[in-house]
């Protein structure tokens, strides 16, 4: 659905976006994980025509984003990460006049609103102004005004930034119907590693505008090495007993701690505890910001907000 070759976007001091080469399948959720400033937003900006790129090429939908950008357009709807919905409109006014700038048919239109607004949850609360809506119902409405022409792609920006734990919850449910409902694509921009975890066929992990990791969510964090047991002790035999487990594949010591990694704690560490004495015990297992910190080096969130590559976006 989307095919990326060595895809660039300079600006006089920075590189927001770095030879980027990457293919999305049709129907597919991906996920585009990074910390503010890594060049997500730059890259969504370049696929939804909004932005030239430097160099390079993209085509969406068999389109090309430089010498097609209308019918790019066309194929596609976008949710900003800032609100751009008429706050003094109803919900069912906002969808409106958007049903008309992109030209539906006077035939389908009534039905394609309500189709949406059933889609987004909002039926009951379209004849409200878009000013009494939640955080969460604003988001909602703006996915349905960009579901309204079927469009075959759909670039979701930060859709859960500022929402409070409930509405980010909500929030999945509705972006996991749309895509079984309206079949279509979806290219998430996120630095909220549950969201991307809950809800991606496949993350590209992007630092710096390049991607330095590929991979379904479940094989990223296997990529780590498995499970996390730590276990306090004052056993002598400790160490022994634990390298003789044939599923421990790497101890070391920690404040006080002995950790050994595992495939299955939930399996191994009961076997453990079988023949270690113990003081105390507990496990993790990898988590998408622990494979962020391995592949980078910071935390996802160390970022400044609103890093280079989105600062400058706007002002090309």
């Amino acid at each position: 659905m989307i095919k990326i070759r060595n895809l660039v976007k300079r600006y006089e001091r920075l590189t927001a976006v770095d030879n980027l080469t990457l293919d999305i399948e049709e129907n597919e959720i991906f996920g585009l994980l990074g910390s503010n400033g890594a060049g997500k937003t730059t890259t969504i900006h370049m696929l939804a025509t909004l932005l030239k790129p430097t160099s390079g090429t993209a085509t969406v939908n068999g389109f090309d984003i430089v010498h097609q950008p209308a019918k790019v357009r066309e194929s596609i709807g976008i949710v900003f990460q800032a609100p751009s919905s008429d706050d003094m409109l109803t919900g069912y006014e906002n969808l409106y006049i958007h049903s008309l700038l992109y030209s539906l048919p006077r035939s389908i239109r009534q039905k394609r609103i309500e189709e949406v607004l059933e889609l987004v949850g909002l039926s009951d609360r379209k004849n409200d102004r878009v000013k009494t809506y939640s955080g969460g119902m604003r988001r909602r409405l703006e996915i349905a005004r960009g579901l309204l022409h079927k469009p075959k792609v759909m670039f979701l920006d930060e859709p859960t930034l500022g929402l409070d734990p409930a509405s980010r919850e909500t929030m999945w449910k509705y972006i996991r119907r749309l895509v079984e409902e309206e079949k279509i694509t979806v290219i998430l921009t996120t630095h909220y590693m549950e969201e991307a975890d809950m809800l991606c066929n496949r993350i590209g992990v992007i630092d710096k505008g390049r991607i330095i990791a590929l991979d379904t969510p479940t094989n990223l964090k296997a990529g780590l090495g498995g499970d996390i047991i730590r276990i306090k002790t004052q056993a002598s035999n400790a160490e022994e007993i634990a390298k003789g487990f044939d599923f421990v594949h790497k101890l070391e010591y920690e404040n006080g701690f002995m950790v050994l990694s595992v495939k299955d704690a939930k399996r191994d560490l009961p076997v453990l505890l079988k023949q270690i004495e113990a003081e105390y015990a507990d496990f993790t297992s990898p988590t998408l910001n622990d494979v962020f910190i391995r592949l980078t080096g910071r935390n996802i969130k160390e970022a400044p907000e609103g890093g280079f590559s989105e600062r400058f976006a706007k002002y090309d």
